[in-house]
């Protein structure tokens, strides 16, 4: 008799966690799709930001996670270590091709360290475990890190205690629970219905999650 309660031997994990050229086309073009509303939403933030920093100094933080969702619905869809990573630096890259205003190290490195941190929580379960608290706290934890990284990098001249430095902070952290964590679950859920995910894990999971809730008895 088989034993399903044994744990995934360390082969079986690392042929999981492989990454594939299927992994790869998709993770390039989530990238290149990231990076065309990452360049879009430029424009419609130098509009919204003065009006929300109006209204109170340091709020329009709380729509930085649109620069930054694209970590969490990379691991949600790709279930791979450096996935979050991946799609957030070719995302950059097509930004940049279509026009930026910041500078290219900037770019980067802020998208590196925010696929970094989108991945912590989901590296701690050895990427085996995927729902929506797992996006909220992968959004919480890219918010903290970018929201940090402004205060060192950008707002040099803000103190961290000031109002604006705590709203600031605050503001990031419910950006990055709400668009990178909820937001990114959700449209990940809705790619998955579409099919086109059904050749992967994370496709495949959906799937199964709508066939179990079809059989399930009426009350």
């Amino acid at each position: 008799m088989v034993d399903h309660t044994q744990q995934p031997t360390p082969i079986r994990s690392r042929v999981r966690l492989r990454w594939t050229p299927a992994d790869i086309a998709v993770a390039a073009a989530l990238g290149v799709a990231a990076g065309i509303i990452f360049w879009g939403f430029n424009f419609a933030y130098s509009s919204i930001s003065p009006v929300l920093g109006g209204l109170l100094p340091g709020f329009a933080s709380i729509l930085h996670g649109v620069w930054y969702f694209s970590g969490t619905l990379a691991v949600l869809i790709l279930r791979k270590p450096g996935s979050a990573i991946f799609v957030n630096l070719v995302g950059c890259a097509a930004e940049m091709v279509l026009g930026n205003s910041f500078s290219f190290g900037f770019i980067f490195l802020s998208a590196a360290l925010q696929g970094l941190f989108a991945e912590l929580p989901f590296a701690v379960t050895r990427y085996r475990v995927f729902n929506l608290p797992m996006a909220m706290l992968s959004g919480l934890c890219t918010g903290i890190e970018y929201g940090v990284y402004l205060m060192l990098f950008r707002y040099q001249g803000v103190a961290w205690f000031s109002p604006r430095g705590i709203i600031h902070m605050i503001s990031e952290v419910v950006g990055g629970v709400l668009i990178a964590g909820v937001f990114s679950w959700f449209l990940y859920i809705a790619i998955a219905k579409t099919g086109v995910l059904d050749r992967f894990a994370s496709g495949r999971a959906v799937r199964f999650a709508d066939r179990q809730k079809a059989v399930q008895p009426l009350d």
